[in-house]
């Protein structure tokens, strides 16, 4: 079980590539300590670091967890990615706290995986395919949805994948259309272990197809913490 700690961190690097689309990069004097596809609290707020934590989100780690840094990607969807949006600048100092969360720690076969995800949901993913024991995985298939091809940024943490033998998918909404779970399914293994991460309804249909098709709910593994 991992042990939750609280890190004084620093925004390091703020890059916004897109509109309402920021990736942020911060540090922190203790190590982080966390598995891929972990998750972390971030709070805006001050905090004397022992009191009551502050209101705080979630959001998943897309950095390997050899980095000595952490880097989250976050769309502007509400008042607290706002605030963030507002408020956060390189040399800020807020506090995170961490790790929670594990996708990738439950039980599972690792041959024949299906990793499926949708937008920002890829960043669970990232931390996964760019950390070494993802060579344990035999033969895994990657279906990852963006909006244009312009909302795939994280062509540098995909690279890795294609110098491997990895099936690598990638669909964009405006010239291919949507992610078809029925399509996937009928492309991969029966037994196969379906980790999907993504907007709330996408994850949901998406389980609900495979259920109705007989896949175990043991065999779905899904990034729903929001």
């Amino acid at each position: 079980m991992s042990i939750i700690k609280k890190y004084k961190a620093k925004v390091e690097e703020i890059i916004n590539p897109l509109p309402d689309i920021y990736t942020v990069t911060f540090s922190s004097d203790k190590k982080f300590v966390y598995y891929p596809g972990q998750f972390l609290h971030l709070a805006l707020d001050d905090y004397d670091g022992v009191g009551q934590w502050p209101e705080s989100r979630c959001f998943s780690m897309q950095s390997n967890t050899n980095d000595t840094r952490i880097k989250i990607t976050y769309a502007v969807k509400g008042n607290f990615t706002n605030r963030m949006k507002n408020e956060l600048h390189e040399g800020k100092k807020i506090w995170l706290k961490l790790p929670y969360g594990d996708i990738f720690q439950r039980g599972h076969n690792k041959e024949n995986c299906v990793f499926i995800a949708g937008g920002t949901g890829v960043t669970p993913f990232l931390s996964l395919f760019t950390h070494e024991t993802f060579n344990e995985y035999i033969n895994p298939k990657i279906y990852l949805g963006f909006r244009s091809k312009e909302y795939n940024i994280y062509e540098n943490e995909l690279s890795a994948i294609r110098q491997n033998s990895c099936n690598l998918l990638l669909l964009y909404e405006d010239k291919d259309g949507m992610l078809n779970i029925n399509s996937i399914y009928k492309e991969c293994d029966k037994d196969s272990t379906y980790f999907i991460s993504g907007p709330p309804v996408m994850i949901k249909s998406f389980k609900h197809v495979l259920v109705e098709n007989g896949i175990s709910q043991n065999k779905i593994i899904t990034d729903d913490w929001e």
